[in-house]
């Protein structure tokens, strides 16, 4: 019990007086334990670091994994579904082939021209205008109006009408008005709409001027 107690008044005595003192001149155990306290608490500090980093790139793995469950489970629709949409891309495809049929080409806008005429002629109408207007160019197809005026019995007009409704070209006709005559003729004015597709030229020229207008929207932005 002697010797106990003297190694502990040895151990106590050493840690005594250690305010002031430069670490370096301490006694060998407070030395010791101050290091040894020291290494603890820079290994704590880099497992927490190295945990904390690990926890983040775990989140990040999780997020990771539920975006490419939700891309998985849409794919598996899509492959689910592939016969159903290739069948109607390929409707698409057929409706839009059918609409450019009826659109005729720049060459073939004279012919159309004489086919309005003719079925305005065919029903005993009278022209009294017949004025293509300018071509008006939009994204995929140029539009071009053409006033109308027609003078003839109700019937015929009906008729005329519905010709121009059953043309193998599409061909619209706008801002109908009906005029009564004293000798109860019917006069019809209107504008006649029909549709051509563009050429190659004119396309590449849309596409042109799409790009430049977008260029100058991105400029005007910065």
């Amino acid at each position: 019990m002697a010797d106990l107690k003297k190694i502990g008044d040895t151990i106590a005595s050493q840690f005594q007086g250690l305010n002031g003192r430069d670490p370096g001149q301490w006694p060998i155990i407070p030395r010791v334990l101050c290091a040894f306290g020291t290494l603890l608490g820079v290994i704590a500090l880099a497992w927490f670091l190295y945990l904390s980093s690990q926890q983040e790139e775990l989140e990040l793995g999780e997020q990771e994994e539920v975006k490419l469950r939700e891309e998985y489970k849409t794919k598996v629709k899509q492959a689910i579904n592939l016969d159903s949409l290739r069948k109607q891309r390929d409707q698409v495809n057929e409706y839009v082939s059918t609409l450019e049929k009826q659109l005729p080409s720049k060459a073939e806008m004279d012919a159309l021209l004489s086919d309005i005429n003719q079925a305005g002629l065919g029903r005993g109408l009278q022209f009294e205008l017949f004025k293509p207007g300018q071509v008006v160019v939009k994204d995929y197809y140029a539009e071009l109006p053409i006033d109308i005026k027609v003078t003839g019995s109700y019937h015929d007009i009906g008729a005329f009408t519905s010709d121009i409704a059953n043309l193998p070209r599409i061909v619209t006709l706008n801002n109908l008005n009906l005029i009564t005559g004293k000798d109860g003729t019917l006069t019809l004015e209107a504008v006649a709409k029909t549709f051509r597709y563009l050429d190659k030229d004119e396309v590449a020229a849309q596409r042109k001027a799409a790009e430049e207008k977008a260029k100058k929207a991105k400029g005007a932005k910065k």
